[in-house]
């Protein structure tokens, strides 16, 4: 799913701060940040047509609100591997995740063996050394709202891996019923 541009200035924000108290993790590049419902992987080119039959069948009844809030880490606080914003719906987001991942299961795209925690990836860290500098940034920065938007459409995207940053096309588009209605 898209995330608004005025959501995604606000969490560039905060992680343009937090940046310059952590320069030695890989922050990620925010322009083309996005809430994945399902990480596909590398398919075949001739299998993308089915991908995207099969999500068109996802029942998506009406657009739901999504809350960006927060910053947390992956795995834990104390051993750190990726550093994010978070995401916060009612049941429908999960809802939504699950249809999506049952509906590519027939074609062989393997389930996600872990839970589905929606979040906006910050950054990536190789130790979980010299982060003291970026725990006091977090829990001094308080609070943290990003803003909110309606989740009324889902894309189906390829990434490209480019040595600068990762670099995403929209192959499809998928609205909710309650958006065509309207």
């Amino acid at each position: 799913m898209d995330i608004p541009a005025e959501v995604r200035a606000a969490i560039a924000g905060v992680a343009a701060k937090l940046r310059s108290v952590c320069a030695s993790a890989r922050w990620a590049h925010l322009e083309g940040a996005h809430l994945t419902l399902k990480f596909i992987g590398e398919v075949p080119a001739e299998k993308v047509e089915e991908i995207k039959t099969a999500l068109a069948g996802v029942p998506f009844p009406a657009p739901f609100k999504i809350l960006f809030r927060g910053i947390g880490f992956f795995p834990n606080e104390r051993r750190p591997q990726v550093l994010w914003a978070g995401i916060e719906a009612g049941p429908e987001l999960r809802a939504l995740a699950e249809t999506v991942e049952k509906s590519l299961e027939p074609l062989g795209i393997a389930r996600d063996p872990r839970e589905f925690s929606p979040h906006v990836t910050l950054a990536r860290f190789k130790t979980a050394d010299k982060l003291a500098g970026l725990r006091a940034a977090i829990a001094a920065a308080g609070p943290l709202e990003f803003g909110q938007c309606p989740a009324n459409e889902f894309h189906l995207y390829q990434s490209v891996l480019k040595p600068a940053a990762a670099e995403y096309t929209r192959l499809a588009t998928f609205v909710s019923e309650g958006s065509r209605s309207r």
